[in-house]
C-alpha cells in the first residue's frame, strides 16, 4: 500500500507547502500552516455518454426570492434570499454580522434556524431581547458539530438557517482541527448538500484575514452562490453591506446602516450621512461621487501632507487601493513637479467604506495637493475622473447619475474629464471638462 504524505495548508489563504513553515510563503500570515492529508489523486474513466442539447431548449429558471425584513440586506441580495442558495457573509470580529442576522433571523416571515458555534445560546438570547427580534418561529442551538447541525436542519426543515461561523464547525469525519481548509471546505459542502433543492436558505458567517479576505481556502467562496462583505471602521456608527458575488442578480450593491443601542438601523440617504460633519472650508478634503450598486453616493476624501524629518517618509492609505493612491501621488511628483519625496502622506475615506473604482483618483489628487498648498478645495464642487500615468483624465461611467446625486446634495460645480459631453451635465450643476492634473491644479488656483 503506497505511502500517504501529508501536506502543510494555510488556514488563511489555502496555500500548501510539503513541511510546516512558520510564515506562509504565500500570504505572509505566521503560525497559520496545518498538516492535512491530501486526497489522493485518481484518474477518471468514462462510464456512458453525456447528453447535450441547444441552449434554446434548456428550460429558464424561474428565482423566487424571500423577503427577510430587512429592507438593506434584501435589496443587496437582490430582493431577497432565493431558497437552496448559500450565502456568505464576512467582516471584520465586532463590525455587526452577528447583530444584523439576528435581526434578519427575528423579522423573516416562517423559521428560522440559528446555530451559534462561538456564542452561548444566552449571549444570542440577550442580543434578541436587545433588539426586539424573538419570535415562536425563531430557533437557537449552540454547537460546534457538522452532524448536529446537519441533524438539526433535517428535523426542523427551517426556512432559513444561519452558522456563526463556518470556521468553529468541525466534523467527525475529517483528521483536523476546526478552522483548517479541510473543515472549512468539508463542512461547507457538507451544508451545501444538505439545503439543495429544498426550501431552505443558508447563511454562512466568515471570518476574514487582516488583509480583509475573507479566510479560509478560495474555494469557499466559488463553492457559494452570494458573498457579501461588511464594510466599516469598527469604531464609528456607520457600516455598509456590499455585496460581492451573486449568481441571481446584480453585484456591487450597498446598503448603508448606523450601528444603535437597539441594532443596525438603515441610512436611506448616505450621501447625508457621509457628509454631515464634513467641514467645506478645511484644506485637505474633496468629494468624491461614487456608484454603488443602482445609485450614486457622495464620499469625502480627505488627506493630510506633512513634513518627515527621516529617511523613510511614510504613505498611509485607508479605504482606497495603496498601489492607485501611490500612482496618484508619483503623477503628482513627475507631472505637477509638487514634491512630495519628503512628506508623509497619509490618505482616508471617510466613514470606513471601501472605494474600489479608479474615478477615485481626480478627488485624491485634489485633497493631497490642496493639503500640500494648504489651499481649500471650492466647498460647491465635486469630483471624479480616473488619472493616467501621463496626467490625463479619462471620463468614467455612469456620469449622469454622478452629476444628478451632485445636484440634488446642492453641488454648483463638477471637476470631471473633458469627454464629458455637455449634454450630460445635471440641471443646476456645471460640469468643468479637464484635459490634465494641470488643469485640476486651477481648480485649486495654483
Amino acid at each position: 500500500m503506497p505511502k500517504v504524505r501529508t501536506v502543510f495548508a494555510c488556514t488563511q489563504c489555502g496555500a500548501q507547502a510539503p513541511k510546516w513553515l512558520g510564515q506562509c510563503p504565500e500570504c505572509g500570515t505566521w503560525g497559520s500552516l496545518l498538516e492535512e492529508t491530501p486526497i489522493r489523486s485518481m484518474v477518471a474513466e468514462p462510464t456512458k455518454s453525456l447528453k447535450a442539447v441547444p441552449i434554446s431548449e434548456v428550460d429558464s429558471l424561474a428565482v423566487s426570492r424571500r423577503g427577510t425584513g430587512v429592507a438593506g440586506f434584501d435589496r443587496v441580495l437582490g430582493g431577497g434570499l432565493v431558497p437552496g442558495s448559500l450565502t456568505l457573509l464576512g467582516g471584520e470580529p465586532g463590525i455587526g454580522k452577528s447583530t444584523l442576522l439576528t435581526e434578519v433571523a427575528g423579522k423573516i416571515p416562517g423559521t428560522a434556524l440559528y446555530l451559534s458555534g462561538e456564542e452561548s445560546p444566552s449571549q444570542v438570547k440577550l442580543r434578541a431581547d436587545r433588539m426586539g427580534s424573538g419570535h415562536e418561529g425563531f430557533l437557537l442551538a449552540g454547537t460546534t458539530s457538522l452532524e448536529e447541525c446537519l441533524g438539526a436542519i433535517r428535523e426542523y426543515q427551517p426556512d432559513l438557517v444561519i452558522v456563526d461561523s463556518i470556521q468553529t464547525l468541525s466534523s467527525e469525519a475529517i483528521d483536523s482541527a476546526a478552522g483548517s481548509v479541510s473543515q472549512v471546505r468539508g463542512c461547507a459542502a457538507a451544508l451545501q448538500a444538505a439545503i439543495k433543492g429544498s426550501q431552505t436558505a443558508l447563511v454562512l458567517v466568515g471570518h476574514v484575514t487582516k488583509e480583509g479576505s475573507i479566510a479560509g481556502p478560495k474555494v469557499l467562496e466559488h463553492l457559494v452562490d452570494t458573498v457579501i462583505a461588511f464594510e466599516g471602521d469598527g469604531f464609528g456608527k456607520l457600516r455598509a453591506l456590499r455585496c460581492m458575488k451573486n449568481r441571481f442578480g446584480s453585484v456591487s450593491e450597498i446598503a448603508v446602516f448606523t450601528m444603535e443601542a437597539n441594532g443596525l438601523i438603515e441610512v436611506e440617504n448616505p450621501s447625508t450621512a457621509l457628509l454631515a460633519e464634513r467641514q467645506s472650508d478645511a484644506a485637505g478634503s474633496a468629494v468624491f461621487a461614487a456608484i454603488e450598486g443602482s445609485r450614486s453616493i457622495l464620499l469625502e476624501v480627505q488627506a493630510l501632507v506633512a513634513p518627515n524629518y527621516t529617511n523613510n517618509p511614510r504613505r498611509t492609505v485607508s479605504g482606497v487601493e495603496f498601489n492607485r493612491a501611490l500612482l496618484v501621488l508619483g503623477v503628482m511628483e513627475k507631472r505637477c513637479g509638487l514634491r512630495l519625496s519628503g512628506c508623509d502622506v497619509f490618505i482616508n475615506v471617510v466613514g470606513g467604506l471601501q472605494i474600489r473604482e479608479p474615478g477615485v483618483d481626480l478627488a485624491m489628487f485634489l485633497a493631497v495637493a490642496s493639503s500640500l498648498k494648504d489651499v481649500p478645495v471650492p466647498a460647491d464642487l465635486v469630483a471624479f475622473g480616473e488619472i493616467g500615468l501621463t496626467g490625463e483624465i479619462r471620463s468614467i461611467a455612469d456620469s449622469e447619475r454622478r452629476l444628478a446625486e451632485a445636484a440634488r446634495m446642492g453641488f454648483k460645480r463638477a471637476a470631471v474629464s473633458k469627454n464629458i459631453k455637455s449634454s450630460q451635465s445635471a440641471s443646476g450643476i456645471k460640469a468643468g471638462g479637464l484635459r490634465d492634473v494641470r488643469d485640476a491644479l486651477g481648480l485649486l488656483g495654483l
